[in-house]
């Protein structure tokens, strides 16, 4: 595919990103996302904060969505993101989808304030209290590489074969200006500060035990042949599961409501996303919706090709 918002199906989701490779990722503890302050400070248990977004480089060091450099605070080693800062190298995805820290899985979450909210670091310290080990899962990975994503040759979670993804079956462009339009199926995916795309997935009976996961690529337009985009903005974007498929009547003001808030990305061209993971819904039509998180305008036709 050329510009590809994809259900791609893959039986381990997870990939090892080892020093020389590139991705970008959310990262879970348990259950609980980790998201982020806006100083960047990183915490996990924060209901009110959504997912925050991470990239990993070939050098081992990590930057946020804003691009600002992911370090270890001096002396606690608190893992955050700072404005300005160099980011601290020595990071690696094992094997288990895990994030390393000098090839340790073992980091420290200690209590952050009375909410129960927890501050990440590398080691405790007696600078912090009501501390415990956990482990960091990076979810999947956004592959700015075209290689293999690591020393054991297992493919990033972007990287799609034949017959193993489903392209959107509908896309419905949904705009608040006219919010009681329906526009009707288009062939392109849209995003503006008024209008966003609603994406219908058909999930065959075969699926059934399968993981699917949710991939966005987004190719250079010089690499594209049978499509093409217009794109400007910072390229923030939001991603929602919502609760139904759209329909050819789908408005903006009656839309399927969200059932799961995927997280804010920061797309931009070159890159592949892998916007969320999950068992696979066989024999079931699923929706999202994709829509403008900053300033970003993004008008692509979806190509059912393969991706350069």
């Amino acid at each position: 595919m050329k510009l590809l918002f994809a259900l791609t199906l893959a039986v381990n989701a997870k990939a090892l990103i080892s020093r020389g490779s590139s991705c970008c990722f959310h990262l879970k503890s348990g259950s609980s996302s980790v998201g982020q302050l806006s100083d960047g400070q990183n915490r996990i248990g924060d209901s009110s904060l959504t997912p925050a977004e991470f990239c990993i480089s070939s050098d081992g060091t990590i930057t946020d969505a804003n691009g600002r450099g992911c370090i270890l605070t001096p002396p606690t080693t608190q893992f955050q993101c700072d404005e300005g800062a160099t980011p601290t190298p020595g990071f690696s995805i094992n094997s288990s989808g895990e994030l390393e820290y000098n090839n340790s899985p073992d980091f420290v979450a200690c209590q952050a304030d009375a909410s129960g909210a927890l501050n990440i670091y590398t080691t405790e310290s007696s600078a912090v209290t009501h501390c415990s080990t956990v482990t960091l899962t990076a979810e999947s990975c956004a592959s700015s590489s075209s290689g293999s994503s690591g020393s054991s040759g297992s493919s990033c979670g972007t990287t799609l074969t034949s017959g193993s993804f489903e392209f959107p079956h509908l896309i419905i462009p949904i705009d608040s200006n006219s919010p009681n339009t329906a526009s009707g199926t288009s062939f392109n995916g849209e995003v503006t500060s008024t209008i966003s795309s609603i994406f219908n997935f058909d999930i065959p009976p075969s699926d059934s035990g399968k993981t699917c996961s949710l991939v966005f690529l987004f190719p250079e337009k010089a690499d594209l042949q049978t499509s093409s985009y217009t794109f400007s903005g910072d390229g923030k974007v939001n991603f929602s599961e919502l609760s139904k498929p759209a329909s050819s009547s789908t408005t903006y003001n009656n839309a399927p409501s969200v059932s799961n808030n995927l997280g804010d990305v920061t797309i931009s061209p070159g890159h592949s996303y892998v916007i969320s993971t999950f068992s696979c819904p066989a024999g079931q039509a699923i929706g999202f919706e994709m829509k403008n998180a900053g300033t970003t305008n993004l008008d692509y036709f979806q190509d059912y090709n393969p991706s350069p």
